[in-house]
């Protein structure tokens, strides 16, 4: 079986947890769901494998030091990760690009991109752009 921790990655740990909860959701539920039916079940795995976290946190965006809106994120998981989750198809590079904007705009390191709209669970570890 494929391993979800990888050392080189800040966070390994905790990111194969979460992606682990990910891969429980999608082996209960398959593909099919609206993205709000899979942020509900992974909400409910992440409190059952006692994981912190936040859903639907609406975070400040700014310009130059200036308020110009908000965004809310899927998750915030254990104030350390971010957590973007997509039910469609096949992921695709505007939604990578979203998840690195977010963590840049939130002076974040790691953030994780998860699809459960394939036939197999897909998921991206998200890095911050050194």
């Amino acid at each position: 079986m494929k391993t979800t921790i990888n050392e080189r990655y800040e966070h390994s740990e905790l990111t194969g947890k979460i992606i682990g909860c990910a891969m429980e959701v999608h082996r209960q539920m398959g593909n099919g769901f609206q993205e709000v039916v899979y942020q509900r079940a992974l909400s409910i795995e992440l409190n059952l494998q006692k994981l912190d976290h936040v859903r639907e946190l609406e975070m400040p965006l700014k310009y130059k030091g200036e308020h110009v809106g908000t965004r809310r994120v899927d998750f915030f998981v254990e104030d350390k990760i971010l957590l973007e989750i997509k039910a469609v198809k096949e992921l695709e590079d505007v939604h990578l690009a979203q998840a690195i904007n977010y963590l840049e705009a939130y002076g974040l390191e790691i953030g994780l991109l998860i699809n459960f709209g394939n036939t197999s669970l897909q998921f991206k570890r998200v890095m911050k752009p050194g």
